[in-house]
């Protein structure tokens, strides 16, 4: 007999082929015997008393100004915390190990987010904590500890869902903290950015910011183009739209405006929304900068778009010196 077929032995014990059909069908035999119920719930007790209650735990977690005792064969589900495992030697037989998670420099792994993705490695219970408030916070920690991209992906569901007008103003911070490839090269690479956490998340997640500027926010506030291309537009919902535009970063600034989804009316009233926008933005995020709107008539150089927007630093007054 070859080496390799013992391999396949798990805890000393040889799977037989007929175990797995058996358990298939046990839930025919008069009720007895469901595997669904049974596994269901040791994972209840796992995160019952291993997870929350942290009994007979091997490994001490330290993160944030939290501690938790918990089991290295549950955190070995993550890449992130294996490695710390790997790197954190037991001091003593009979000692629980010390791990220590590094969140110093990851402002959006808050300590809400880091308990509910760390508690998701014992059991899918901890989805249900998961709110509008905090899934960005567990979608970084998820992201951070790797291994869990269902997790991952039910965060980012409730993050894209929770934009809106009332929570845009966090939602443009976020867009601002990722580093423009049109900025030179005094901006700091993307290893360097505090959103960096959130990998591919990050487009996805600008991408989503970007239709609520140009499609969904323009349709709740009820401003539409009309056949005669006449804004019929509340003046409310025009003040609002305004305001949302003075702090949208640059970048996407020139994009939402120069978009043909953005459908606030004709060019010119989109033009004419521009200028406003840009006057207001003087006083905010475009202080000590010169950003300008041109319409262009009968088609330009702007490609699809007839209203254009620039920026450029702003020039310093020259003072004459007298001799």
């Amino acid at each position: 007999m070859s080496s390799g077929s013992s391999s396949s032995a798990t805890n000393g014990l040889h799977p037989h082929q007929d175990v797995s059909n058996h358990l298939n069908h046990a839930h025919y035999l008069n009720g007895f015997a469901d595997p669904t119920l049974h596994d269901q719930k040791i994972i209840d007790y796992l995160y019952n008393y291993g997870f929350q209650r942290g009994e007979y735990a091997d490994t001490v977690l330290h993160v944030h100004q939290n501690t938790y005792r918990l089991h290295a064969i549950i955190l070995s589900r993550s890449p992130f915390l294996v490695q710390l495992l790997s790197t954190s030697p037991q001091v003593q037989v009979g000692v629980p190990r010390e791990i220590y998670v590094p969140v110093e420099r990851e402002p959006e792994v808050t300590q809400e987010g880091f308990a509910i993705a760390l508690g998701y490695l014992y059991s899918s219970s901890s989805l249900k904590l998961i709110r509008p408030e905090n899934a960005r916070a567990v979608l970084a920690a998820g992201c951070m500890l790797g291994g869990m991209s269902d997790l991952c992906e039910f965060a980012y569901a409730i993050c894209k869902r929770s934009i809106s007008v009332d929570t845009i103003a966090p939602w443009l911070e976020f867009v601002d903290a990722i580093p423009s490839p049109s900025s030179g090269a005094d901006t700091p690479g993307p290893d360097l950015s505090p959103i960096r956490i959130f990998g591919p998340y990050v487009q996805r997640l600008r991408d989503d910011v970007f239709h609520f500027l140009v499609v969904t926010l323009p349709n709740i506030l009820e401003i539409h183009a009309t056949p005669e291309s006449i804004p019929t537009t509340p003046e409310n919902g025009r003040e609002i739209l305004l305001q949302v535009f003075s702090r949208v970063p640059f970048d996407m600034f020139k994009a939402a405006i120069e978009s043909p989804n953005f459908q606030i009316g004709s060019d010119q009233a989109r033009y004419k929304f521009a200028k406003e926008a840009i006057e207001a933005r003087k006083h905010g995020i475009a202080r000590g900068l010169e950003e300008t709107v041109v319409l262009a008539f009968g088609g330009g150089n702007f490609g699809t778009s007839a209203v254009h927007v620039t920026r450029k630093m702003r020039k310093r007054p020259l003072w004459k010196v007298n001799s």
